[in-house]
This record gives C-alpha cells, structure tokens and sequence, in this order.
C-alpha cells in the first residue's frame, strides 16, 4: 500500500522556479550542499547500492567537485541544478528537487532575456523562399509562434508571438546546437527553465521533434504525409484511447499509469471491454509513458493474463525521517486514507521503528502471487511499444505482463528506474526546496536488476525504422500468418 505522492513515478521530474535572489547568510548553497548530502546519505534506500557499485573513492571525488562548486553558487535557481546533478551519481532516476518559492508574478524574478535582433518581415520572406525542408522555419508548438535560424553551425530559435505573458518578442526560446558528430537541444520551457536533449530530428518535412515535443512548421509549401500527422496527434495525446487498425488488432495507447490517469484508463477499458474480448489482436502502446502508480494498470491485466503473476517486492530503509511517512498517512487528510489504511500505516510504523537503520519487508514473504482465475480467448496476442522513455511503473507493469503466455514487447530497451523506488520529500532547513529520494529498494537486486539496464523488447525495432512508422510494423507482425 503506498500513497499516490510518494509512489508517483518520475523518470527525471525537477521543477525549477526561475529566480535571480541571491541566498542570505543564513541559506547559502554550501550550507544546502551540506544538508542535502547528509540527509540522501543517511535517508535513501539505494545511497548505499550506489556506493557499492561505483566506489567511495568516486563518490569522494564527487563531492569535492560539488562541493567547491556550491562554495561559487549564489543564485537559488543555479544551486538546485547544482544539487540535482550531484545527486546523478546515483542513480538516473527517482531523485528530485522542487523548490518552493514562490514568485509574485510569472516574469518578476527572471532575468533580462537574450534576444535576438531580427527584421521579421525579411525573416519570413527568407523563409518562404527557400526551397529546401530543414531546421529553419516558422513553426507552432501549442500558443507559441516561433521562428528558427541558423547562426553559423548552429541554430536558434526565438518568439514570433506567444500567449505566455512573461515571453516577449524576439526572446530565445530554444537551441539546437551541433556537438562533435552529434545534435543536441536546449529549450526553455514556460517558465524559462531549461531542458536538454539529445536528440532532434525532422520527422518528414513539416514537423521537427525535440525531446518530447513536436513543432509544426507553418504555411508550409512542402508536401504533408498525413501518417506523420496522424503519429504526431497520436503520440501527443495526454489521454488514453481505443482505436481499431482492422477487424483483428486494436491499439490501448496508455500514455502515463498517473494516479490522475486511473479513472480515464478505467472508462476506456470499461467502454471497449466486449470489443476487446472479441478481438484476435492487442496492442498496447506505452511510448513516453514514464510511470506513475500500479493501481492505474490493474484493469488491463485481465486481457494479457494467463497463469499467476509473481511480483518481487520491496523493502523499506528504516530511518526516523522515512518513518515518519506512516504517520503522515494516518494524521494528514491530504492523503485521504480510510480507517483501514491508517490501520496499516500505523502497523507498518510500529514494525519500521522497532528495526531503525535496517531494510525492513512489511509483508509476510518476499514474492506475492496475483491470481485472476479466468483466462479470455481473446485477444490471442498481446504487442506491448516500448522505448527509452518508459520507467518505474511501467516498467513494473512490463514486468508482470512478461509473465504471460500471449504477451510479446516490440521497440527498444526501457530506460531502466524501477530497483530504487517510492519517493519522498522533505523540505530543507530553509524551506527554500524539497528534497526528494527513495524509501525502498527491491528485492530483486542483485539478480534482476533493471536500473541502468532496463528492459529488452522482444521485437527490436531498430533505427531504419521511424517513430511514425513502428505501429504499421507491429501491425504487421501481428498479422502475418
């Protein structure tokens, strides 16, 4: 039982609120440095897996290097990058930093932005009268218009227009820089955080991919395929969906297992339940689904399953700070636990605090069974889409469905977080961030591991292959006889 916060699974979640305030003598980065480092060290359940596997000799090395660099650190917003990176020594995911100030407006707090100094008007006659497709264009991403041009190897991207009120104009909104024999992004987000990526490519000629975000190129004059259309609409949609290919193979696309998600997946399943049954062929698609909480697939087990399904749990670092969660669950109302859960909450605490410093299983035996009883004819042949961006929950849902005799995984290797689990977070001494780690570590480490190592498809859908087009090649696995 755990609660949907502390659960919520996040493949690499950090939320910074932009700020250029200077820290006070009383909150200086070394200081947050300091106190960061000894509560990961004394609180995470997977500080010591880490330390095991890389050396303490590296991990010395790690602070020293950190350390003088928070020693230089003066603005908020820099430090909580600063602590979000020392903390990738450790693993990729389950590790966070949320700060908490607040700004009084959207813009107050940010910087004078770069710009670029651009005519528009000869900037757009530029663009129309080129007569090849590339990175330089006019394009839409939701309320923002955004151009993009090439500055010697390299190219940026600026504000045409936007609804967001703290982008102005000429702003930079996003580069794509060239590195070595490689192409790496940076955009900023709404609130002019930064994200990196490694990969940008045009899909076709009217839509360039960065990350996980797709921009549409405007009053294109170059031809549009409408099944790269359709995968970007597809591929964007933020709810779960049923759609036929053809009498024999339906598409489930699941975007994310979020506690929030649970209700939408359940009415889908709910509504398209006989449709199912009565057809030959199940695709599930999980692409950028990164996790969330194990109650939101309970209702897809039902169509893939065919003999018990054994799942490995977890045990918890017993620590007077993690155990402290428990008596979270049962006095604060935010987590709305009944009278039953705060029973076990207050059991799980009691058997936690009598084994401090310790790993504690709260249930009777390392592995539970889930039995279901019946197994449906249909459908036959389950394909499951996966790729890097898939973690924690979903990959403990890969897990369980790879214990079925009907269920095949097509795509690429996950991106591996699922041994090191169940977040929480704590605030700093200042209040200025929340810390967050994990209580839990699996209990199929060493033999199953699945961080930094993920999890294999059946099916490899290699690079000859685009995004765009793995549906229709699942689609035709699954029906060739």
């Amino acid at each position: 039982m755990q609660n949907n916060k502390n659960q919520f699974s996040i493949l690499l979640f950090i939320l910074f609120f932009i700020s250029t305030l200077s820290y006070g003598q009383e909150c200086n980065c070394e200081d947050n440095f300091e106190w960061t480092k000894k509560t990961f060290e004394e609180n995470d359940a997977g500080f010591q897996y880490a330390i095991d596997r890389k050396g303490i000799a590296a991990y010395k090395s790690h602070n020293t290097i950190y350390l003088e660099k928070a020693k230089t650190t003066i603005k908020k917003v820099n430090c909580t990058e600063l602590l979000y990176e020392w903390m990738t020594f450790f693993r990729a995911g389950h590790i966070g930093i949320i700060p908490t100030t607040e700004s009084t407006s959207e813009d107050s707090n940010i910087e004078k932005w770069e710009t670029v100094d651009i005519d528009f008007s000869k900037f757009e006659k530029y663009i129309n009268e080129k007569k090849e497709a590339g990175y330089e264009g006019i394009w839409q991403l939701d309320s923002y218009k955004i151009g993009i041009k090439k500055e010697g190897e390299n190219y940026i991207g600026f504000i045409i227009e936007a609804e967001a009120q703290n982008w102005k104009k000429g702003e930079i909104k996003l580069r794509i820089n060239k590195e070595n024999e490689g192409i790496k992004s940076i955009f900023y987000l709404r609130n002019k955080s930064k994200r990196e990526f490694e990969t940008v490519k045009l899909l076709g000629k009217n839509y360039l991919k960065m990350g996980g975000f797709y921009l549409k190129r405007l009053n294109s004059k170059f031809p549009i395929d409408e099944a790269i259309v359709s995968f970007v609409k597809y591929i964007s949609s933020e709810k779960p969906f049923v759609e036929e290919l053809n009498e024999t193979t339906i598409v489930l696309r699941v975007p994310t297992f979020s506690s929030y998600a649970k209700k939408d997946i359940d009415s889908v399943i709910a509504f398209y339940k006989e449709k199912i049954l009565k057809t030959e062929n199940l695709i599930i698609d999980l692409r950028n689904n990164g996790g969330g909480s194990d109650y939101s697939y309970k209702e897809i087990l039902p169509f893939i399953y065919t003999n018990p399904i054994r799942t490995v749990g977890v045990e918890l670092l017993s620590t007077k700070l993690n155990n402290q969660r428990m008596l979270d669950f049962v006095n604060e109302p935010k987590y709305g636990f009944d009278e039953e859960q705060k029973k076990w909450a207050k059991e799980s605490f009691e058997k936690l605090d009598k084994n401090l410093n310790q790993f504690v299983n709260l249930n009777d035996s390392v592995v539970s069974t889930n039995v279901l009883g019946v197994i449906h004819e249909n459908p036959k042949n389950v394909a499951i889409i996966i790729h890097e961006k898939n973690g924690s929950t979903t990959e403990q849902f890969l897990l369980a469905a790879k214990q079925s005799k009907k269920v095949k995984l097509f795509g690429t290797t996950t991106f591996g977080v699922l041994d090191i689990s169940n977040m929480y977070f704590v605030k700093s001494p200042c209040e200025e961030f929340e810390l967050g780690y994990s209580l839990s570590k699996s209990m199929r480490i060493p033999e199953m591991a699945i961080d930094s190592k993920g999890i294999q498809p059946d099916f490899y859908i290699d690079k000859s292959i685009p995004d765009y087009k793995w549906l229709q090649f699942v689609n035709k696995i699954m029906n060739t006889k």
